[in-house]
């Protein structure tokens, strides 16, 4: 199997694809991380610019054509992957391109969906002795319905106490460029959810997305609120050693 690490993770967040492959090298698998990967696309095709993301996923079905799986820790990057690579690639008259995306996406997973669905697991021997609020994301919630495999996995996880997050399924206001184009919208959307994740009194929020992590932590720390975010999958790499 691959690992697509996405390429806001790659340059922001190296510890989160990092940890992925510590948790699935656990479980049995063998990861590799083609060097050839890049961006999925998605920045140029949620502003508009359709034809300039082609390329991309032309570069992306050539470089993970061969696996049999492949993982990335975003929902948002998966679901442009599954819903929108093949819609470009038809859309620009490259019929085998879409052929080859249409192929391909099935076997490109969200790290809970793989987890859960693939492996067969739930309990993957995390340890994380800490009180947890998870928030859905969008694109996981709406586009890719992970639904409640998040939820599954840290309701395994030894030590951890999860909290629920209300109003969970409201959007934080991120949204990309939806941040900086109507950045008061967003501010007071991701407000909300600051309160909320106050309420439980949790030490850690916790998502699949880090860019909806950056906003959300972005306001908590500007807030002094003492409440950190981490990545699903940097919780369910923590094992019972890593906190001796």
């Amino acid at each position: 199997m691959a690992l697509f690490a996405t390429c806001f993770n790659d340059t922001m967040w190296p510890g989160t694809p990092k940890a992925v492959v510590r948790l699935l090298e656990r479980l049995g698998c063998t990861v590799e991380f083609p060097l050839e990967q890049t961006c999925c696309g998605q920045m140029f095709t949620n502003t508009g610019y359709a034809r300039e993301a082609v390329p991309l996923v032309r570069r992306f079905a050539d470089v993970f054509a061969g696996y049999d799986a492949v993982v990335a820790p975003s929902g948002s990057c998966v679901g442009s992957i599954r819903l929108q690579h093949a819609t470009l690639a038809r859309e620009a008259g490259e019929d085998e391109l879409a052929a080859e995306v249409r192929d391909l996406a099935p076997r490109v997973y969200e790290l809970s969906e793989f987890l859960v669905d693939v492996l067969g697991v739930t309990d993957v021997g995390a340890y994380f002795p800490h009180r947890v609020t998870y928030h859905p994301t969008c694109h996981s919630l709406r586009m890719l319905r992970v639904a409640d495999r998040p939820l599954q996995l840290l309701r395994a996880v030894r030590g951890l106490d999860l909290v629920e997050l209300p109003a969970a399924e409201e959007c934080c206001g991120f949204g990309g460029t939806f941040a900086m184009k109507n950045a008061d919208t967003s501010v007071a959307m991701g407000a909300d959810k600051v309160r909320h994740v106050c309420s439980t009194d949790a030490e850690v929020l916790v998502a699949g997305d880090n860019s909806c992590l950056a906003h959300i932590g972005g306001l908590l720390s500007r807030q002094r609120a003492g409440v950190r975010v981490l990545h699903l999958a940097e919780i369910l790499a923590s094992t019972e050693e890593v906190h001796r």
